[in-house]
Order: C-alpha cells, then structure tokens, then sequence
C-alpha cells in the first residue's frame, strides 16, 4: 500500500513540484505514515467505484487490499484533524487519483466526503496547500468553492507569496473559521 501510495504520488506530483520534488518526496513519505494521517481509499471495480477508510494505528496504516480482480486501487485521500490559527480544521495531505480516473468526479466526491467528516466532527473548515504550478487542481478547488486562506503566504506577505509556490485553500463551515481563516481577522 505504502509502495502504491509513493508511486501515484510520484506520477502525478513530480512535474507540478519541480526542481523541490526531492526534498518533497521525502517529506510526503514521513507525513504519509504519521500516527495521525487518516486515509479513504476507492477502488474500481467492474461494475462500479467504492470507498474503503482507513485509520492509522499503532503499527501504520490499516487497510484492506484486495487482488486487481477483485477492486485495483484508483486513489486516495489523505487527511488529519489538526489546528490551524487555534482551530480544529481537517486538513487535506493529498487527494490523488489515478489519472485514468481523473475527470470522472471521483476527486469530488472524495472531498465531499472529507468536508462531511469535517462537518460531522464539528471542525470549522478543510484546508489544503495545492502548488501554484499544478492549475488543473487549482481550477479544481476552486469550482468546489475553496478559497485562498488568510494565512496562505500570499495573503500574509505578498512578497514573500511571490516567493512561495504554493497557496493554502480553505472552505469553512462557521463564522469563526471564516473570520479567522478567509478575512484574516485574527484576534490575540
């Protein structure tokens, strides 16, 4: 699973991330077996699509993995609750598809399911850090109606924006996560 996971990770990564995709893999690799790192996976079957989620454990990632006849993987996302700007927020690693399967509305509907567990859990947004390189996914996000966080670095420092090349995206769910994650109205 890991192997499958680096893999796709590579295919689909390794052109938006550039020159940095390196020291990138190497970070990817440690975030994926964290303690914290949640998991849904879909699998495509002859008749049809299903999801499987996985929760981390004590001894890495749990998962039901079945033979190509049976269901062959076709994506994942990768999430964690985590605080953001002292908010409890599930924030997206990785949503990666197969590229056989992009296009089919696979990606959404795993988003939809990450912003139900998100509101189910009571946290305030999603958040993810999408690479200004790789546009398809920044139309992608933006069609689901994210937006570029307040603490995305372009919205803190525009210079230093111009410097980084990713952007930080959030869809909130209350009036607290909006003020302090969408209008930068940050109180101390």
């Amino acid at each position: 699973m890991r192997k499958y996971i680096q893999n796709l990770l590579k295919v689909n990564m390794e052109e938006p991330y550039g020159a940095e995709w390196p020291s990138e893999e190497k970070i990817k690799r440690q975030e994926m077996v964290a303690p914290e790192a949640r998991y849904i996976f879909i699998k495509q079957y002859l008749d049809g699509f299903t999801t499987e989620c996985s929760m981390n454990q004590d001894a890495g990632v749990e998962h039901n993995h079945a033979p190509c006849n049976e269901g062959c993987l076709v994506g994942f996302v990768h999430y964690r609750f985590v605080l953001e700007e002292e908010l409890p927020v599930v924030y997206v690693y990785e949503l990666q598809m197969e590229p056989s399967a992009q296009g089919k509305g696979l990606g959404k509907f795993m988003m939809q399911l990450v912003e139900q567990i998100a509101c189910k859990n009571q946290m305030g947004a999603v958040m993810l850090t999408v690479q200004k390189a790789n546009t398809q996914a920044m139309a992608f996000y933006t069609k689901l109606r994210y937006v570029i966080s307040s603490t995305s670095p372009s919205q803190v420092d525009p210079q230093i924006g111009l410097e980084k090349s990713y952007e930080i995206l959030c869809k909130t769910f209350d009036s607290e996560a909006k003020s302090k994650l969408e209008d930068g109205d940050k109180e101390l």
